[in-house]
């Protein structure tokens, strides 16, 4: 079995064999020619950015005990420390004109381009909710910066009158308590240990005012990671979803510690703040005076939940291919 490849591995096959040092991403370009990256132990959506940070912190932590060096700052280049001598007396600005700098192909989508898969995991999965995108954009701008802590990307309501019995639905008229679950949910294409706490925390800010706060994310989750968001959740209580291009496959990993107890002051102000959220909030009202008969009939600005083909075109044109 052919052994697997770390990127600093990968990084040394490519600079042993090249004639002049190169920018991180021409090191990635030239693994991914060579075909190395099929021998690679992971990879993820942006690899030249994770093997760029390897090189710079080789050359930055270990010093005398580097792999690697830097022979120009702008761009930085690398070539391999046991190959210094093969440098001779050229000068770091041959090597950047000889080499031209290629950037990155562009992510082929963004965190809102995953929001109709998570809208079709939540109504078509055990949450059985309706769900709405809140656009920050369109609160009130109060405070530069503020309103990405104040809303969350998606939030959702179930209605679980189908499954009752009329005496059951009466009854909840009669002592009026409409019965509702109120979600929140922060969307990320990836979570790390670069991102985790601001992404954690914006979610514990934004989902205050629901009954269940969730991060969703799109790419694996390391397991160093995953043991992070377990004792966080103990403490705080936001749950993890993985949510995968085939529907079915997305689940709930962590599961979100209920609230009893909605925060009405924080709704009023989404309401005020937001006409995304009061749109939201204005739906959930109009159902639950329908008296929770055809309650699927009843108008509303809730996100389009995608029929099958439909989805299935969606992930084509978004590029969001099954197995990513």
């Amino acid at each position: 079995m052919e052994k697997k490849l770390t990127y600093l591995e990968a990084a040394k096959e490519v600079l042993a064999k090249t004639k002049q040092p190169l920018t991180f991403l021409q090191v990635w370009d030239e693994v991914v020619k060579q075909g190395i990256d099929k021998r690679l132990s992971s990879i993820g959506k942006t690899p030249y950015n994770s093997l760029g940070a390897q090189l710079f912190m080789n050359v930055k932590n270990k010093g005398e005990k580097a792999d690697f060096i830097i022979v120009s700052k702008q761009p930085a280049t690398f070539w391999l420390k046991s190959r210094s001598a093969e440098l001779d007396n050229k000068k770091p600005e041959q090597f950047i004109q000889e080499t031209p700098i290629k950037k990155p192909a562009k992510e082929k989508f963004n965190e809102r381009d995953l929001h109709p898969l998570l809208v079709k995991f939540l109504h078509e999965s055990e949450f059985n909710a309706y769900a709405k995108t809140i656009y920050h954009e369109k609160s009130v701008k109060n405070t530069s910066g503020k309103n990405k802590w104040d809303h969350p990307d998606i939030v959702a309501v179930s209605f679980p009158f189908g499954s009752y019995k009329n005496e059951t639905l009466e009854l909840l008229q009669n002592i009026d308590r409409p019965d509702y679950k109120l979600y929140s949910f922060e969307l990320k294409i990836a979570l790390n240990f670069g991102n985790l706490k601001e992404c954690y925390f914006q979610a514990v800010s934004n989902s205050s005012w629901a009954n269940e706060g969730y991060l969703v994310v799109y790419e694996e989750v390391d397991s160093e990671v995953l043991a992070v968001l377990v004792r966080l959740n103990a403490s705080f209580g936001i749950g993890l979803i993985k949510l995968e291009s085939e529907i079915a496959n997305s689940k709930i990993v962590i599961q979100a510690r209920e609230n009893t107890s909605l925060d009405v002051e924080t709704i009023d102000v989404l309401v005020t703040n937001n006409s995304n959220f009061r749109d939201f909030i204005n739906d959930i009202n109009r159902k639950i005076k329908a008296h929770y008969e055809n309650i699927g009939e009843i108008g509303s600005s809730f996100d389009k939940v995608l029929e099958d083909d439909e989805f299935e075109k969606y992930l084509k044109d978004k590029h969001i291919n099954k197995g990513d």
